[in-house]
């Protein structure tokens, strides 16, 4: 079946450039999220088109991935939970109906799938990731609480079984990046990355917080303590992003980035870890990236100030003054948890608004990465960035620093 000529682009009117925040927070759930669903899902059934270009067409329409719905799956479940909308809990249910076809006989979940739901032909894409399977939990866990009576407790153990069976590292216990590597210290290994740990450690404390069993808990805590043990640089203060296949340190600026989102996403979860009942003494870490983040991390002056670079060097040497969308959405998060410290509630909003007007103003839907004057040079529309910018939001009304209706 030919759907191409159903495709259209999202047209719906936005707030103007005077608008108030809670203004175009407002657009955004009750105009522009629904516009999206209608026309971001497949016409022919099969989940969410993972991205959108400048006129917000669909690209890559005869691929999915399991990220994206794996990550809408939960977007529109955690949505749907605080809203009580049909409108978000049929998306939710879009996005679970996609996931048993990326299903694996050996276990685990597929990277991703042509719009048959067959393999697409490439062998990267029979991989089972480690970073999919942590938003697959995530996810599941969420529409678990969302629809109790679908029992979905089984499709949560296969998954976290197949991570410490398939993905896992037997001698370090760090994760792998993806099944099937047998050598994962050869040189011509991925080089280990901090990322699937943070996410796993994510979609356990989240599991936890759905299903009330303590197992998970226990869990979150084991992967956040391997995930810091390699990762976390007590001498600066930062999260290292990736370290050779040898555990050690990479050469140059490799071995010296550090990604501002990152250090607040990681602080966000320690401090949630430590709210839901963890060890609170993570806490005393998540105030130390914090500090490096807020005293490096944002810039200080232009069109894009108060935003937070890409990354920057751990000696502060060199900045990436680019500025991807999700690493807004983490600073808003930590700036919501910390409201009552000095500005943080101001900067919040600041931030938020600064998002609307440079990402989604006079856009078709959204713009992924600005430069240093505030232009696109990355201006498609990824499906997976709504988990980031619906929980910094969601976040933000948790905090009270404005309402989601």
């Amino acid at each position: 079946m030919n759907t191409h000529a159903s495709i259209r682009s999202i047209a719906i009117p936005q707030p103007d450039h005077n608008a108030q925040l809670q203004e175009w927070i407002d657009w955004f759930y009750q105009s522009f999220l629904p516009e999206w669903i209608e026309h971001a899902q497949d016409p022919d059934g099969f989940g969410f088109y993972d991205l959108l270009d400048n006129n917000a067409k669909p690209l890559q329409q005869d691929r999915r991935t399991v990220l994206a719905q794996a990550r809408l799956l939960f977007t529109f479940s955690h949505l749907a939970l605080i809203t009580d909308s049909t409108v978000f809990h049929n998306a939710a249910r879009v996005a679970q109906d996609a996931l048993p076809a990326f299903l694996k006989t050996s276990g685990g979940y597929s990277r991703a799938r042509n719009n048959s739901k067959q393999t697409t032909g490439n062998k990267d894409d029979d991989l089972a990731l480690s970073y999919d399977q942590s938003f697959v939990i995530l996810g599941l866990s969420t529409w678990a609480k969302l629809n109790p009576d679908d029992n979905i407790e089984a499709e949560l153990e296969a998954c976290w079984l197949s991570i410490e069976n398939n993905l896992t590292d037997s001698t370090t216990g760090l994760l792998l990046e993806y099944d099937g590597l047998i050598a994962p210290n050869n040189p011509n290994a991925p080089w280990r990355a901090q990322n699937p740990h943070m996410h796993l450690y994510e979609a356990a404390l989240q599991a936890y917080e759905m299903t009330n069993n303590s197992i998970w808990i226990e869990r979150a805590k084991q992967i956040r303590a391997k995930g810091l043990e390699y990762f976390y640089d007590e001498v600066t203060g930062t999260i290292i992003e990736f370290i050779a296949p040898d555990l050690k340190t990479l050469a140059g600026r490799d071995g010296q980035r550090r990604e501002i989102g990152h250090q607040c996403e990681w602080a966000w979860l320690l401090y949630r870890e430590a709210e839901l009942g963890g060890d609170d003494h993570v806490c005393s870490i998540a105030d130390t990236l914090l500090a490096f983040a807020d005293q490096y991390g944002f810039a200080s002056s232009g069109v894009m100030q108060g935003a937070a670079f890409d990354a920057v060097a751990e000696d502060t040497s060199w900045q990436e003054d680019k500025f991807l969308l999700w690493p807004q959405t983490e600073a808003i998060k930590t700036y919501a948890i910390r409201k009552d410290q000095p500005d943080h509630a101001k900067n919040a909003h600041h931030l938020m608004m600064l998002v609307f007007h440079k990402y989604f103003a006079n856009q078709a839907a959204f713009v992924n990465q600005l430069d240093n004057t505030g232009k696109p040079i990355w201006s498609e529309a990824l499906s997976r960035l709504l988990y980031h910018i619906v929980l910094a939001l969601t976040e933000g009304a948790r905090a009270g620093l404005w309402k989601i209706h």
